[in-house]
């Protein structure tokens, strides 16, 4: 066990395994994001109320630093390409680099700094680290929505992010306490 990943009870289900379980089960969270993605409610700024937020910190959780990264630059890719994994059924150049895509962009800091959150046993340490990678997630967000729309910091902070703060929150909670549950299991099974 890696331990300066060991944290209380959980360890990356990545930590210890071979390359190849290591890529098939950041392609199963690649999928993960890509399924709960498309749980989506539409909202009149555009920026709809999804699980993607829940989905990149269970990933986070779940996997070590890198892995979770490239789980994540991989979901986008496949985005970027054309697949329809983006909210919605989503995909293309469009989606990425139109109002909502700054979202998109900052799952890459909240997955690394959740991840990394995970290599510390303090609780409260791992929260900070978490809310910083949310709140990143939310910058990158707000900034490109406002410099595309051309409204006011404020205004857009207002409209594309403030509403979902609490949801994206809880939505981080669940998938920290989530993961602490399952990846003991997931562990044993591996090792099996």
């Amino acid at each position: 066990m890696n331990k300066l990943h060991a944290a209380g009870k959980a360890t990356a289900i990545t930590a210890g395994g071979t390359k190849t379980f290591n890529l098939v089960i950041s392609a199963l969270m690649v999928a993960v994001i890509a399924v709960l993605s498309q749980v989506a409610i539409p909202m009149p700024s555009g920026v709809p109320v999804t699980l993607q937020t829940f989905a990149v910190a269970l990933c986070a959780y779940f996997l070590e630093t890198k892995y979770s990264l490239l789980t994540v630059v991989v979901y986008i890719l496949l985005g970027l390409i054309g697949v329809p994994v983006f909210a919605n059924f989503g995909a293309g150049p469009g989606k990425l680099f139109g109002l909502t895509g700054g979202f998109i962009f900052g799952f890459i800091l909240f997955a690394v700094l959740c991840s990394i959150s995970m290599k510390f046993k303090n609780v409260p340490a791992r929260i900070a680290l978490s809310l910083a990678g949310l709140m990143a997630c939310h910058i990158c967000g707000v900034l490109q929505f406002m410099f595309l729309s051309g409204n006011p910091f404020t205004t857009t902070f207002l409209m594309v992010s403030a509403p979902f703060l609490v949801k994206d929150v809880i939505s981080v909670a669940l998938a920290y306490v989530l993961s602490d549950r399952i990846l003991p299991v997931l562990n044993k099974i591996k090792h099996i």
